[in-house]
């Protein structure tokens, strides 16, 4: 029984992660889903969360946003819109994104996007809790 497999995690940016790994940890539409070597084949939609790769035993966390999962033998691709490692997102842009992102709910007019502005407050809300637990070194 293998006890790693290849992650690769995708952006339109280009590759954020590929590497041999002991466990990923995601958000799904359904739930967190830990992936193990060996797990059955899966194909799934991710949503605005915590993403997790344990690799070498050491676990890295980045903040991760919709897209999907897909797990074969030996390999599982992550393809999302935006991934971002804990310690380099910035707080302050992140904080100052979602209180736009507040403030546009909170007086929206006839021409407000309610679905975009709520999108935008979610993954802002989700950069900013990624990145402070990840600084008092708290789980996630």
């Amino acid at each position: 029984m293998a006890t790693i497999y290849r992650l690769e995690i995708v952006t339109p940016e280009g590759v954020f992660f590929s590497g041999d790994v002991e466990m990923t940890i995601v958000r799904t539409a359904e739930g967190d889903m830990g992936i193990l070597a060996d797990h059955e084949n899966t194909v799934a939609p991710l949503e605005i969360g915590t993403l997790k790769v344990i690799q070498d035993k050491k676990t890295r966390v980045a903040a991760c946003t919709s897209g999907f999962l897909s797990v074969v033998p030996d390999e599982v691709t992550l393809v999302t819109d935006s991934a971002e490692w804990a310690d380099e997102i910035d707080v302050d842009r992140a904080q100052q994104a979602l209180e736009r992102a507040r403030e546009r709910l909170a007086n929206k007019g006839k021409d407000t996007d309610v679905q975009r502005a709520q999108l935008a407050m979610s993954r802002a809300m989700n950069r900013v809790r990624v990145a402070t637990k990840s600084m008092d070194h708290s789980n996630l």
